[in-house]
Parts: C-alpha cells; sequence; structure tokens
C-alpha cells in the first residue's frame, strides 16, 4: 500500500488536476496543456520484472502530455532509479511526452534530487524537475491562501516552519467550508516535516484560531494535553533542583516522558518534601 504521505498526494492533487501543470508552468515557466495527464506514484508498492510498476491513476483519453508526480524527503538514489523506471513505463503506454515532477519539502534534498539520474540503460538519462523550497514562494496572507488552497498546502510543507506562514494557511482554513477545510488540514499535516507539524499544533492551539473540524480538534486536544504536560514536568524538576535534590539520568528522563497529569500533580506535592529522588517514586 502506498505510505500515508504518497496517498495524501495523490488526494491533493486528485482534487485540483491542473496543480501540477500550474506548479511547472509558475516554477519553469513549462506551459502545459490542461488535459496533461497527472500520476502521483507510491513509494512502496512492489515493482514487478521489467520497466517496474505502473502509476496508480485513470487515463484521460488522448492526453498530450504526462506528469509523473514523486515525494522525496530524504536523499535516496534508489528512489531517483524508480523515478526514471516508472517515467519509461508511462511514457510507453502514453507514448507521448512525460515529465518527472519531485516535490521535496527540504532544499538541501531538493538540490541533491535535481541532479540528473542516470540509469543502467546507455543514454537513458532522467532529467527531473524538483520543487522544492527556493520554487514555492511562502504564502503568509489568509486571503490569498484561501484562494490557492493546494499551492498553500505544498507552501506550509515548504515554509511551515515559519510561524506566519503556518497562520495564514490556518486562517485560510477558517474562511471555507469546514469539510473542505478538515480535508486541506489533513493534507497539509500529513506531507510536512516534524518540524512543521509542530509550528501547525502550536498555531491551533491558539485561542485565536477557531478549532472547527474533527481533526482539528482532536490535534488542538493532544497539543494542549502534551503542554500541559510538559509544563507540569518542568515545574517538577524545578521544585527538586531548588531543593537540592539530585536527580538521575532515570528519574530526570521518567519525569520529562510522563503524559499522566494526575501523576505530575502528585510529583509536584512530593517534590515540594522530598530528601532524595527516590522519595518522589516511592
Amino acid at each position: 500500500m502506498p505510505s500515508p504521505a504518497h496517498a495524501t498526494l495523490a488526494a491533493l492533487f486528485d482534487d485540483r488536476p491542473t496543480l501540477a501543470v500550474e506548479l511547472l508552468c509558475e516554477a519553469f515557466d513549462i506551459d502545459l496543456p490542461p488535459d496533461t495527464l497527472v500520476a502521483v506514484s507510491p513509494d512502496d508498492v512492489p515493482e514487478p520484472p521489467g520497466l517496474g510498476g505502473e502509476p496508480e491513476t485513470v487515463f484521460a483519453p488522448g492526453p498530450a502530455h504526462g506528469v509523473l508526480v514523486e515525494l522525496l524527503r530524504t536523499p535516496c538514489e534508489d528512489d531517483r532509479q524508480a523515478w526514471a523506471r516508472r517515467g519509461a513505463a508511462l511514457w510507453l503506454r502514453l507514448n507521448r511526452p512525460v515529465v518527472v515532477l519531485v516535490l521535496a519539502p527540504d532544499g538541501e534534498v531538493a538540490a541533491w534530487a535535481s541532479q540528473p539520474v542516470v540509469t543502467s540503460m546507455p543514454g537513458y538519462v532522467v532529467h527531473p524537475l524538483v520543487v522544492g523550497p527556493e520554487q514555492l514562494s511562502p504564502l503568509a496572507d489568509p486571503a490569498e491562501a484561501a484562494g490557492r488552497l493546494e499551492l498553500s498546502v505544498l507552501s506550509v510543507m515548504a515554509h511551515g516552519a515559519e510561524t506566519p506562514v503556518a497562520e495564514a494557511f490556518l486562517g485560510a482554513l477558517s474562511k471555507v467550508e469546514e469539510e473542505r477545510g478538515a480535508r486541506y488540514l489533513e493534507y497539509a499535516y500529513h506531507l510536512s516535516p516534524g518540524q512543521v507539524r509542530r509550528v501547525l499544533e502550536e498555531s491551533m492551539s491558539s485561542a485565536a484560531w477557531p478549532v472547527h473540524s474533527p481533526f482539528a480538534r482532536e490535534h488542538y486536544t493532544k497539543g494542549r494535553a502534551a503542554g500541559l504536560a510538559e509544563g507540569k514536568a518542568r515545574a517538577v524538576l524545578t521544585v527538586l533542583r531548588a531543593r537540592g535534590v539530585a536527580l538521575t539520568d532515570d528519574a530526570r528522563s521518567a519525569i520529562t516522558s510522563c503524559a499522566d497529569q494526575q501523576q505530575l500533580d502528585e510529583w509536584a506535592r512530593r517534590a515540594a518534601v522530598a530528601q532524595r529522588v527516590e522519595d518522589l517514586f516511592a
């Protein structure tokens, strides 16, 4: 089965089939017709012998061009070789020009991925077109983001560590119908790296942002609970240090990793009178 990130990518491009054409036009000044066939390829589907696995897609009749969309988060030469095989398979099926479009949230990964893919077939070299942070403008205006939600998702994927970009995206979601907003929030969350996810969660925890979808409410609740637990753990450690109680690495790890707020409250009470760290866990 496709990974969650690739399944999300496929759903995003399915919502807006012309997104790949728009990206190629804006980032590389390549003008393709709107009926260009866009195939989003999974990353972990076993490839049959020969030219490799076929991208998951439903072919429109008679497309003049094809675009194979890939996602790359970390450098992997095997993935690049797979682009070449899947690109060849798509070209053979369409008998039309095929472009390999790669989305890479990290700038260094994008630069590495943009190098030509030299294959074991003599003369067959693929030149992927890679869209990374340099090719994706950060959208920091909620009104603009609301009008270009798909691009806003990709903007968050590449620039969401910048709080204004994450907040503009969330502000855009509050302007659209609830079900659609929840769907696009999931797209951004699943496609983004961990650092961006944390920024989204922190922004969703703000009282200024309406928590109007089940997905957002779930992450809001989890983020708020995690934040409270972290604050209580810091309080326990602060009291112990102030009392001169020596902490072992195991004790510090047990306190900071605890998510049970009732347990943390009990430890805070014990820390106020503890003579040794063992008194905390007695």
